[in-house]
């Protein structure tokens, strides 16, 4: 718990300094890359976890690595969660930035379960449809499972709405049973 809340504290600070640059979701992609060649890189996390090489030296290797890649202010950060001993959290914040980017932007993500791949039309429908009902950009994340016969169930944060057919047969042999 107590590390969400610091990678949201710094995602934060993190939106603050993109919101300034005009450039969120730029920052956004950027920090991604870094948050993603650290989980893919093992040499990379190993330099950066390692306790043996002092934060001054990680600190130059990362400006060293960033400055012509990278908006100055966000290697000075990058820099920080080093001096603060904070840059295994990078992933965790890359992951809450984007979340309140998709906040201050009006955006949701939805876990749409589908019994088959839907076409393009079909799934412009059901964001358009879904975008309707929660009164934000919702972004589908379809997947495939059959066992739901047809219809759709979504999933957006805690909130799931089960329209499947599968949901429909077993509400109507539940009525049928209590009409006995």
């Amino acid at each position: 718990m107590r590390e969400t809340t610091i990678s949201r504290n710094y995602a934060e600070a993190l939106f603050e300094l993109a919101k300034k640059a005009n450039d969120l979701r730029g920052w956004g992609a950027m920090m991604t890359e870094v948050a993603e060649a650290i989980g893919r890189d093992r040499s990379l996390r190993l330099f950066l976890e390692s306790p043996r090489i002092d934060a001054a030296q990680k600190s130059a290797v990362l400006g060293r690595a960033f400055q012509d890649r990278m908006p100055r202010l966000l290697v000075r950060f990058l820099q920080t969660l080093v001096k603060n001993r904070r840059q295994m959290l990078i992933p965790d914040i890359a992951r809450e930035y984007l979340d309140i980017v998709d906040e201050a932007e009006g955006r949701l993500h939805a876990t749409v379960t589908m019994a088959k791949p839907p076409g393009d039309e079909e799934l412009a429908v059901v964001s358009r449809e879904l975008s309707r009902a929660f009164g934000k950009t919702v972004v589908p994340h379809v997947t495939v499972n059959p066992s739901i016969l047809g219809g759709v169930v979504v999933r957006v944060g805690d909130t799931v709405l089960d329209g499947s057919v599968r949901r429909r047969l077993a509400r109507l042999r539940s009525s049928m049973v209590a009409a006995r």
